[in-house]
């Protein structure tokens, strides 16, 4: 395993082993007990969705589910809304797909997202907030929806482009799970290995160029809250990897968006394969990144 070579870092923020152990059960339901889950196992994906409804309305608010139909399986977005006390009309959203490709459990991709974005809702919700502060499940990010109108996230765009939600930032949670201390184990796309360490021991935060000044902000907010290791790029969207998750969507309608990622293919060995379990993945590290999350999302919602 590679806790071992990251534990000795200072942790930044105070993770208790609650924290973790949640962290872990969600995302054993979700690969485990629910296992692949997709349009074409409909029953899978809608136990996914309740057992998500049920985890993030445990936080004691009401969940809003958005629905569609795609390829003839009722599809639903899932949203909590913490409205904010003086600037309610100003929103920071927070996604995170429950869906999996074809033939994969899915445990780092993408039920370790999930997994923090319902325990950052738990975490927000006992916070006062200036801001509000919308935290989405969406469905159907992976193929064959992906990148198509079918896809949730950009069903939930959409409609929000539409009521015109003032989304100041999208936070696209995109497997959170895995890290690496070992040499060469972290990959890029061509002509930026140079510029970024070659261990996966870090959380990537990533924008298209419309978006580096939220990029900028969140990971600066991120950093004063939490020591781990992370690095920032913005770059055009045609790089490899930079727009394949649900801020895309965000991107597409006007809105700017950030992933914030372990960096997936580029470093973790079971992506979108059946291996993809979650024993795999490094709990530890996942909750302080996620209370980090937690806090930058608190420190944006409370700024002037």
């Amino acid at each position: 395993m590679r806790l071992e070579t990251i534990s000795g870092m200072s942790p930044g923020v105070n993770v208790t082993e609650d924290q973790t152990d949640r962290l872990r059960k969600h995302v054993h339901v979700l690969a485990v007990d629910i296992g692949e889950r997709h349009t074409a196992r409909p029953e899978a994906l809608s136990a996914a969705a309740r057992y998500i409804e049920q985890a993030l309305a445990s936080s004691g608010y009401a969940v809003r589910r958005q629905t569609y139909e795609a390829d003839g399986v009722v599809c639903a977005n899932l949203e909590v809304e913490l409205l904010g006390r003086e600037r309610a009309e100003e929103i920071l959203l927070i996604g995170a797909h429950y869906d999996t490709v074809w033939g994969s459990p899915g445990a780092d991709d993408n039920a370790s997202g999930v997994a923090a974005l319902i325990e950052i809702t738990r975490l927000l919700s006992a916070r006062p907030l200036k801001r509000t502060v919308r935290c989405v499940a969406f469905v159907n990010e992976e193929p064959p929806h992906f990148l198509s109108d079918l896809m949730g996230s950009v069903v939930y765009a959409r409609e929000a482009r539409a009521r015109g939600d003032d989304i100041e930032i999208m936070l696209s949670l995109e497997m959170l799970g895995y890290y690496s201390s070992a040499p060469r184990s972290q990959q890029y796309p061509a002509g930026l290995g140079l510029c970024y360490p070659d261990r996966g021991d870090f959380i990537g935060f990533v924008s298209n160029l419309r978006s580096r000044r939220a990029l900028l902000r969140l990971h600066r907010a991120f950093r004063a809250h939490c020591a781990f290791p992370s690095e920032r790029l913005a770059s055009p969207a045609m790089v490899p990897g930079v727009g394949w998750s649900d801020h895309w969507s965000f991107w597409r309608a006007g809105y700017r968006a950030v992933m914030v990622t372990d960096t997936a293919f580029y470093r973790y060995p079971h992506y979108h394969m059946p291996t993809d379990t979650p024993e795999k993945l490094d709990y530890a590290p996942m909750a302080r990144i996620t209370a980090g999350l937690a806090d930058a999302v608190t420190a944006l919602a409370n700024g002037r």
